[in-house]
């Protein structure tokens, strides 16, 4: 063999046990297929949860808002019950929410030491009195000596002295009497004060009301005019006039242009949602604070109902005037139900179970209402508050109807 065949007996045949190369892009294609499938099931076929609304008409519905503010239920009567006097208290007769009527008996102090006065200005009106009458008679006596002296000196029987120290002695005792008859009167009138000093032991409801707050126990001293000392009570309780329950909210400055008196309002009670109660403005407190930059404004409500109670939240809705010459178009739906695409505005209604987007027209709005005037119809499920992630067309499903 020569040189090259035996070279070539040495080389390694490779050929039959090379792996062959493995093509991979079915496997990319498989995995984006899959990716594919998961987005379009997750966009198309998991509804997105949602809240709707249904329109209000503009025509049947009631005056709109032109301004919604937050305040509290408060009373324009409202006492600290105390005494008028310094004492130790012996019985309560009050607790919390109890109805009082004006003049009822709500608590009493000890009468011990009025008692005793009023006693002693009794004593003292018994001896003005008996003095008085023992003046009574020595001015009888000396009324009696000085006629006596009189018809004896006219018959010269007895000297001018004589008659004259008579008469004097008769004046005399007619000043002294006098003297007493006034004293026995300044007696008396001590003695009524002495008596007022019992009355005031006993504390009464100045008005009717409901009583909020017991404040004394039988034993604590109580005072109107405390020294500050955390043992002595300044009051029994506090009462309440629920007849005279309102509400102050505070208006941004900026806005209180659009309130004046006699303005009708909506409430809404932050523990009531449901319950809307009338009401109009009293009045505008011509004063701003300035570090809320807002004006107090006080408002009536019509109704007298035992669910509103003093410093209860409270949500106003101030109301234009309704004006039947020109009656509203349109339907009214939450500001939080509008999308805005550039200028155009728009919404989301659910037809058949998706997301439609709905342009519309919308005329005016408040805080927290806009009134469209074209775009929606009478019972269009408007969807309350679209996130981002709703798009036309969009698979829906209602959590809760809003009303």
């Amino acid at each position: 063999m020569t040189r090259p065949d035996l070279l070539n007996e040495l080389k390694i045949d490779r050929r039959g046990t090379a792996p062959k190369k493995k093509r991979r892009w079915p496997w990319i294609v498989g995995v984006i297929a899959v990716l594919l499938t998961a987005y379009f099931v997750f966009r198309g076929g998991k509804p997105v949860p949602v809240e709707t609304v249904n329109p209000r008409s503009a025509a049947e519905s009631g005056p709109a808002s032109v301004l919604d503010a937050s305040g509290y239920v408060t009373a324009r009567r409202i006492a600290t019950v105390s005494s008028k006097v310094t004492g130790k208290v012996k019985e309560v007769y009050i607790e919390e929410g109890q109805r009082v009527t004006e003049g009822e008996v709500l608590a009493r102090l000890e009468v011990q030491d009025a008692d005793a006065q009023y006693q002693l200005s009794r004593s003292q009106v018994s001896a003005s009195q008996s003095q008085l009458a023992e003046a009574q008679a020595q001015l009888a006596l000396a009324e009696s000596t000085y006629r006596r002296n009189k018809e004896l000196a006219g018959g010269q029987f007895v000297s001018k002295s004589a008659l004259d120290a008579a008469k004097a002695d008769r004046d005399a005792r007619a000043a002294r009497l006098a003297s007493l008859q006034k004293s026995v009167a300044v007696a008396k009138d001590q003695m009524q004060v002495s008596a007022l000093g019992i009355d005031n032991t006993v504390i009464r409801a100045p008005f009717d009301g409901v009583i909020i707050a017991k404040a004394a126990q039988p034993g604590e001293m109580i005072s109107p005019i405390s020294a500050g000392g955390g043992s002595i009570r300044t009051g029994i309780g506090t009462l309440v006039d629920m007849d005279s329950l309102e509400v102050q909210v505070d208006v941004n400055e900026a806005y209180i242009g659009r309130v004046t008196p006699k303005m009708p309002i909506e409430a809404v009670l932050n523990a009531y949602p449901e319950w809307k109660i009338p009401g109009e403005v009293i009045a505008i407190i011509p004063t701003a604070d300035r570090s809320k930059a807002t004006v107090k404004v006080r408002v009536a409500l019509n109704s007298k109902d035992t669910r509103i109670v003093p410093d209860m939240g409270v949500r106003v809705s101030f109301l234009e005037a309704k004006d039947d010459s020109r009656p509203l178009t349109g339907f009214w739906i939450p500001n939080g139900a509008i999308v805005k695409d550039g200028e155009q505005p728009f919404v989301f209604t659910v037809v058949d179970g998706k997301a439609k987007r709905t342009a519309i027209t919308a005329a005016d709005s408040n805080d927290s209402e806009t009134r469209v005037d074209k775009g929606l119809g009478k019972g269009d499920s408007v969807i309350a508050s679209p996130g981002k992630e709703l798009q036309d067309g969009s698979a829906v499903s209602l959590k809760t109807e809003a009303k």
